[in-house]
């Protein structure tokens, strides 16, 4: 005999709302027996990018220890990053680039889908913090927009 499947709305929506806001391509959520697993569907583009994260948050108070620089924008998300839209591509922006708002300043790679990190406002380019291919973690400084 098949046990039948009691659907969730609200959990479903509570997970895509999740998934939008986080920027991933998937997410699973397990409850004894039962699992729901939520994805966002993405065509082929002309580029690798294929799902847009959140916008990373600036940090706009004076650092302490082991805090972000001012004006840092930090990572939403685990995983590698990337300083070019493509292997062997120039870097997406560089230490002195002006930048505008929204403009794609690097790409995190999270559960194989290639997340565009904009800039949340427009500035200088002050600083990279994170090397090209390098692990990242949620809240890291990523590079420094003044």
């Amino acid at each position: 005999m098949t046990a039948k499947l009691s659907v969730d709305p609200e959990l479903i929506r509570a997970l895509a709302k999740l998934l939008e806001e986080t920027g991933l391509g998937e997410i699973e959520y397990a409850e004894g027996e039962r699992r729901i697993r939520v994805a966002r569907l993405a065509g082929p583009t002309a580029t690798t990018v294929v799902a847009t994260a959140a916008p990373a948050a600036p940090v706009a108070v004076a650092p302490g220890p082991g805090e972000p620089p001012v004006n840092a924008v930090v990572s939403p998300m685990v995983g590698t990053v990337y300083l070019a839209g493509e292997p062997g591509a120039p870097s997406l922006v560089k230490e002195g680039d002006r930048v505008r708002e929204g403009q794609t300043l690097l790409i995190i790679e999270a559960m194989k889908v290639m997340n565009p990190i904009r800039a949340p406002r427009a500035g200088t380019v002050s600083r990279i913090l994170v090397a090209n291919g390098a692990p990242v973690e949620y809240g890291e400084p990523l590079l420094v927009i003044d």
